[in-house]
C-alpha cells in the first residue's frame, strides 16, 4: 500500500504524515492486493478537512471527513475508508453462491 499525503493551504508536518500512515495502515488487512491512497488535508475555516482517494484494481473510491481539528478529521476519514473498503469487498464476494436447494437439484425432484 502506498500513501501520498498532500496539503492544501496547510503544511503537512512529519507528525501529520506519520499519523495518516498509521491510521490508514489498518486498511491493508481488508484487501490483499496492493493499492494506492492519496490523501489531501485542507483547512475550511473553522473546520479541518481530510479527503482520500483510494485506487484499487479497476475501481476508485473516494471519501472525505471534516472535524474541529486535523487529527479528529483523520480519525473520521480512516473509519469511513474502512467501512467503504469493507462494503466494496463484500460486493466482490457473491454471497448467493452458497448452499441452496435449487443449486443442489432438490427442488425439481418429486417423490
Amino acid at each position: 500500500m502506498r500513501i501520498e499525503t498532500h496539503g492544501q493551504q496547510i503544511e503537512v508536518t512529519p507528525a501529520l504524515r506519520d499519523y495518516v500512515e498509521s491510521k490508514l495502515a489498518r486498511l491493508q488487512r481488508h484487501y490483499d492486493q496492493p493499492f494506492d491512497v492519496r490523501t489531501q488535508l485542507s483547512l475550511d475555516k473553522p473546520d479541518h478537512r481530510a479527503e482520500a482517494t483510494l485506487n484499487l484494481a479497476g475501481r476508485t473510491l473516494h471519501c472525505d471527513a471534516a472535524a474541529v481539528d486535523m487529527y479528529a478529521a483523520i480519525d473520521l476519514l480512516a473509519d469511513k475508508l474502512d467501512r467503504l473498503l469493507m462494503k466494496h469487498k463484500s460486493k466482490l464476494v457473491d454471497h448467493h453462491r452458497g448452499e441452496s436447494l435449487a443449486r443442489n437439484g432438490e427442488i425439481g425432484e418429486i417423490g
